[in-house]
Parts: structure tokens; C-alpha cells; sequence
């Protein structure tokens, strides 16, 4: 289903959005990771003070509970919720000129 007639400048207005933020999101998190090279601490500026926290995160081997478990199990236990993503990208005709 292709509805992009009425919303083209729409959806050229995000796409050219987020071409303009990719350098400055890279630049942010090229930034941060060299400020968590310092360590954990709390780092002060004269505008804005920034702390690095140290923490654990567990993840669950999903492929792992899957085969230990019977798919009546697993859908017995999953929740079902409906999202609405957006794609944006460049269209070959213009990716050349984006990049540039």
C-alpha cells in the first residue's frame, strides 16, 4: 500500500531531518564513549555536569528458553502488543544527493 502522495513533504521533511541529526548523533555518541573511557565518576563542565554509572544488565538467551520449553508453554506466557513503526529512508534516486 503506497500512500505517499498526500504525505510527501511530510516524509521528506523527516527524512531530510534525520539526515541533517546523523552527524551530530555520531558526534554525541563519539563524545560519550570517550567521556566513559575516563570511568565511572561524576565529571562536571562549566554548563552542565555528567556522571558515569557502572551497573549489570542480565539478558535472557531467548533461543535457549525456547528449546527448554514447549511452544504451548512459551505462548501461554507471551503478551501480544501492537506497534506502529517508521521506516525512513533514502530513495535511490536521491541517495546521491544526500550524501553529498
Amino acid at each position: 500500500m503506497s500512500t505517499s502522495l498526500p504525505n510527501a513533504r511530510l516524509v521528506d521533511q523527516i527524512g531530510a531531518l534525520k539526515a541533517a541529526l546523523a552527524p551530530q548523533l555520531k558526534q554525541l555518541a563519539d563524545l560519550e564513549k570517550k567521556l566513559k573511557s575516563n570511568g565511572v565518576g561524576r565529571y562536571q563542565g562549566e554548563s552542565f555536569e555528567a556522571n558515569v554509572f557502572a551497573g549489570e544488565r542480565a539478558t535472557l538467551d531467548q533461543a535457549a528458553v525456547r528449546a527448554k520449553l514447549s511452544p504451548q508453554f512459551i505462548a501461554a506466557h507471551t503478551t501480544v502488543t501492537e506497534t506502529i513503526t517508521l521506516k525512513v529512508t533514502a530513495r535511490q534516486l536521491n541517495a546521491e544527493a544526500l550524501a553529498a
